[in-house]
């Protein structure tokens, strides 16, 4: 008993005998029952946690590095009808799928003039008045693409912020009942010393480390996604607000050329 007691406090001292991942292990294998449900549980959040986070991190990075490709050609084509021929070739960008959206919205106002029912076109100044009230119509579309992509942009985080905010409680819980247990075995024995006390107070700790094992991760990556996801949000404002005043500079100059 006497040597188990020293080996015991050397353990926790941090010394050479400190336990190593095998002895993890097998205090996770001789847990009790509920230990070992709350491990599982944990294991499962920090799994899917990390499968969230890999996917939005390629996500991210192919979204900022094709929408500042596609401004490059953006702004370097000769006009709107050259951008969306080459708009194709950037597949899910954010920034290229508000072109899109507000390009085909565009399209429909510069459809061929209506005939009066009298039989006269509507020409010059009486089309321009029609297609300045249709901006508000590409507006409208490109706010509405813009939530489509923010919420395509914002996917999963509510996980990584549920994981951040309830591993560190669920692993509390099995520190709770690993004390308990200690607290057991304390009253079977009828004796304190160290080595009643040390298998539960050891599930206890493994159980502590692995909610926070869980939790770190998961809000790490959840600011700096959400971080990610403003950036490129500001990005679409942008480009919106830049597309509307093309379109609005385009109608006035053909207002005053009618003229």
């Amino acid at each position: 008993m006497t040597d188990h007691f020293l080996a015991t406090t050397l353990i926790s001292a941090g010394s050479p005998l400190a336990p190593s991942g095998a002895d993890v292990y097998a205090m996770i294998v001789h847990a009790s029952p509920l230990v070992k449900f709350v491990m599982a549980v944990l294991l499962a959040f920090s799994i899917i946690s990390w499968a969230i986070i890999l996917t939005k991190y390629l996500q991210v990075r192919r979204a900022r590095r094709s929408s500042q490709e596609f401004l490059n050609m953006f702004w370097g084509s000769r006009s709107l009808s050259a951008a969306y021929n080459d708009v194709l070739r950037f597949g899910s960008c954010p920034v290229a799928d508000i072109f899109r959206v507000g390009y085909q919205e565009l399209t429909r106002l510069r459809a061929p003039s209506k005939e009066r029912p009298g039989g006269e076109e509507e020409t010059g100044g009486d089309v321009v008045p029609i297609q300045m009230q249709g901006v508000e119509n590409v507006n409208r579309a490109l706010r509405r693409a813009m939530s489509v992509q923010s919420t395509r942009l914002s996917r999963h985080l509510s996980f990584l912020a549920t994981t951040g905010n309830t591993t560190p409680f669920i692993g509390l819980f099995g520190t709770v009942w690993g004390i308990m247990t200690s607290f057991q075995h304390i009253g079977l024995s009828g004796s304190a010393n160290l080595a009643v006390v040390a298998p539960g107070i050891s599930e206890a700790l493994v159980a502590t480390a692995a909610g926070l094992a869980a939790a770190i991760p998961a809000v790490v990556a959840y600011n700096y996604f959400s971080n990610q996801a403003r950036i490129i949000e500001a990005e679409m404002t942008n480009f919106a607000a830049d597309f509307l005043n093309l379109i609005e500079r385009d109608l006035i100059k053909k207002a005053n050329t009618g003229r």
